[in-house]
């Protein structure tokens, strides 16, 4: 096993509700970390997890092993990478043959621009988003999708396995990101069909017990329904007992809803449930559902429904 402590520094750039406790974890496993993130109420939050700070976002990444990259688009992760404003970019100020480890959840196209510019600046490269929303990051359990050279997955791969429990190698790069994609719009889709079921049975006289306990355990069967399912009561862990407090918000299933509806109409794929469930999505947003877990969508269908 990989011996944490004589892997370098890793620079962990992005501390928000999911790269926070990343990092946290990875200080937990033994990892040496220096971290950045230009959000105060991120930085308060560090500090109190005992993470270490960097002053910039150059000063944490020069002299690291891995950089390591959470943030919000495919934009702010080519921008930080080449720099942007006449400032040096993250490539030019790491030493040579660092690894770029980007886990944020951007379109397919753009991870693998990143992975081209990080390669001609004498870098390597691995993309690998994630699953498994805040309660994943905290609790080190988060599936990871990797793209990448398989020797550079190799060498990445204990960092990975501190922050979750499973992490699957999809291919070259951009490819994780390609898995991502797929993976969040059969959640949507599901999530939007699963919701649509609860409000067709209230209309029908069903109890919520009663439809849920024959669909977990019949072909309805799925993770939006016996994991995340969007009424109270079946599934106590889930959102739904906390008046849909996220998980895994609304705004981020609508983000990666689009990025799936771009590889969509970069292929040329005849979709038309995906495409569908991002309108629905984005309308939820910008209803007020934006900070509310995604599982909330039930709550639009009924009061549409109703009207």
């Amino acid at each position: 096993m990989t011996d944490p402590s004589a892997a370098g520094t890793i620079a962990f750039l992005g501390l928000g509700h999911m790269g926070g406790p990343m990092a946290a974890n990875l200080i937990k496993a033994g990892y040496s970390v220096i971290g950045y993130d230009p959000v105060p109420a991120a930085v308060e939050a560090a500090q109190a997890h005992g993470i270490p700070l960097a002053g910039t976002a150059a000063e944490a990444a020069a002299g690291a092993a891995v950089v390591l990259t959470m943030l919000p688009s495919g934009r702010h992760v080519l921008d930080a990478y080449r720099g942007i404003g006449g400032e040096a970019g993250l490539l030019a100020v790491a030493g040579p043959n660092t690894l770029f480890l980007d886990c944020s959840t951007i379109n397919v196209t753009e991870a693998q621009e990143a992975a081209a510019a990080a390669i001609a600046a004498g870098h390597r490269s691995v993309d690998a988003p994630v699953s498994g929303g805040v309660v994943g990051a905290e609790a080190a359990t988060l599936t990871f999708m990797v793209g990448g050279e398989v020797e550079d997955f190799d060498s990445v791969r204990p960092v990975l396995e501190a922050m979750g429990k499973r992490v699957v190698h999809c291919g070259a790069h951009g490819l994780g990101q390609a898995a991502k994609v797929c993976n969040n719009m059969i959640l949507g889709v599901s999530m939007i069909a699963v919701s649509e079921a609860f409000v067709l049975g209230e209309k029908l006289g069903l109890t919520h017990e009663a439809l849920f306990d024959v669909a977990a355990h019949a072909s309805g069967q799925c993770w939006a329904l016996t994991t995340n399912c969007p009424v109270p009561g079946p599934v106590p862990t889930s959102p739904a007992n906390r008046d849909y407090q996220p998980g895994f918000a609304g705004a981020l299933m609508a983000k990666d809803l689009r990025l799936a509806v771009n590889a969509v109409e970069h292929t040329g794929v005849a979709a038309e449930m995906g495409p569908l469930a991002s309108r629905i999505y984005d309308s939820f947003v910008e209803h007020g559902g934006a900070g509310t877990d995604f599982s909330g969508v039930i709550n639009t269908i009924r009061e549409q429904s109703d009207h």
